[in-house]
């Protein structure tokens, strides 16, 4: 029912950070993901895209900081990241195409 294009729009980016490298380590991967995306859809998504089985996904919003451009007031957007733990022998290779 849900096309290729739509899990493009659920997954957005990988992040790759410190904490996202040590979260690897541990069968893990880091996505930012659309604000309304929920986990099955998270699940679902990433399934289909990289042929994996997830074990679990979790989620947290960090939300966006106030800050100053050319004097200016502003306020970056919330974000929302998807920890996805994959099952024992899955693995998804993020640091490809850098």
């Amino acid at each position: 029912m849900s096309t290729k294009a739509e899990h493009y729009d659920v997954i957005r980016k990988p992040v790759i950070t410190e904490k996202s490298t040590m979260a690897s380590e541990a069968n893990a991967v880091v996505f930012e993901v659309a604000i309304d995306a929920n986990k099955p859809q998270i699940k679902e998504a990433v399934e289909s895209l990289f042929g994996v089985k997830v074990k679990a996904v979790n989620t947290t919003i960090t939300k966006g900081k106030v800050k100053r451009f050319r004097g200016q007031i502003g306020r970056r957007n919330n974000v929302k990241k998807a920890y996805v733990t994959l099952e024992e022998g899955n693995t998804i290779d993020v640091s490809t195409g850098l």
